[in-house]
């Protein structure tokens, strides 16, 4: 049997009103392309909808059901199960564009062909946002476009468009190879999917095309400020574990290091506005455990991520430093188009 080109894993919980868009979104690819549907514990559709694409594309679709875990235990189980030579992540409200998709395929078989080293393709992805006319199209900085690349080829990585898990296909040993397993029952572990795996990157190419089309707009979506809030707990988790994985990681160039400690700080910073918009004093209370957590893990990071004024102008005390960080959100959020 020949191999699949590669794994596109779809985590689905309750998603019967959209995961139908996702997965016909994938089947152009053909018997090139393997679509894993996990089912993590749904208690609507979802089970019955994945199991008849299973059925009617038995060469294309499997369907996993597994009790539920999160969004970090379906991917784990994708990764686990995944026969593909590569490796995507597509969430089930999201989808692939047509003719991104075409492009990407014939890139993937070419490099399987030629038997060209490649662990990470990186290529765009558009902020989808419901009812809005214009759709933002996010492209990494300092990126060779069109050729193999090392880290030491990187150029200047803005730190406003660091690479998001919807923009990367990674090798699919390769995330084994790293020992990847994303903590279950928690939101935004796409962050550690996109930051541990990179120091075992060597090769990399970036296409610059929009394949990702990424959904915004749903009350319950995990980017919706009010979520967001209420689930702080679990980023500070997430916030965590990179510490830690920054602090253990063997980094393969000066500019791998760089790249993942700036992403730490926009997710450190990240994690204070949210606790700034929240505003009371047990979110104070967190953010001050945080620090300390950060300064026992790992001194270094932590005098980094201290003096950092990214991270101190979203910590500002006070009436006036919460309300200069309500504002500069909502600016930033009107600019991005999330919730």
């Amino acid at each position: 049997m020949k191999e699949k080109v590669i794994t596109f894993a779809i985590p689905c919980f309750n998603s019967e009103e959209y995961m139908e868009k996702c997965v016909e979104s994938l089947l152009p690819g053909g018997e090139d392309v393997e679509i894993i549907i996990v089912d993590d514990g749904s208690t609507d559709r979802t089970a019955e909808i994945a199991d008849r694409y299973a059925a009617r594309y038995p060469q294309i679709v499997r369907a996993i059901h597994q009790k539920n875990g999160g969004h970090g235990a379906a991917v784990n189980t994708g990764i686990a199960n995944a026969s593909g030579r590569f490796f995507k992540v597509v969430d089930s409200d999201d989808w692939a564009d047509s003719a991104s998709y075409r492009k990407v395929l014939r890139f993937l078989n070419l490099v399987i062909e030629q038997d060209q080293p490649l662990d990470l393709l990186v290529f765009n992805y558009v902020y989808e946002k419901a009812g809005a006319y214009h759709k933002k199209v996010m492209r990494p900085a300092g990126l060779p476009k069109g050729r193999f690349f090392g880290w030491k080829d990187v150029g200047h990585l803005q730190k406003a468009h660091y690479i998001l898990m919807h923009s990367m296909v990674y090798r699919t040993e390769l995330l084994r190879e790293c020992g990847l397993k994303l903590p279950e029952h928690t939101f935004y572990v796409d962050n550690i999917f996109a930051f541990q795996p990179l120091p075992f990157v060597k090769t990399m190419y970036y296409m610059d095309v929009p394949f990702y089309r990424y959904f915004i707009g749903r009350e319950d979506q995990s980017v919706n400020e009010k979520v967001m809030i209420r689930r702080i707990d679990q980023q500070i988790r997430v916030n965590k574990i990179m510490v830690e994985i920054f602090s253990n990681a063997k980094f393969p160039h000066v500019k791998c290091f760089k790249y993942m400690r700036n992403y730490l700080e926009i997710v450190t910073m990240i994690t204070h506005t949210i606790l700034q918009l929240d505003g009371t004093k047990r979110a104070f209370a967190r953010r001050g455990a945080l620090w300390r957590y950060i300064e026992k893990t790992d001194p270094v990071i932590y005098h980094f991520l201290r003096h950092s004024l990214m991270v101190r102008c979203v910590g500002l005390p006070g009436k006036v430093g919460h309300e200069i960080v309500c504002r500069g959100y909502r600016v930033v959020r009107l600019i991005y188009g999330f919730n």
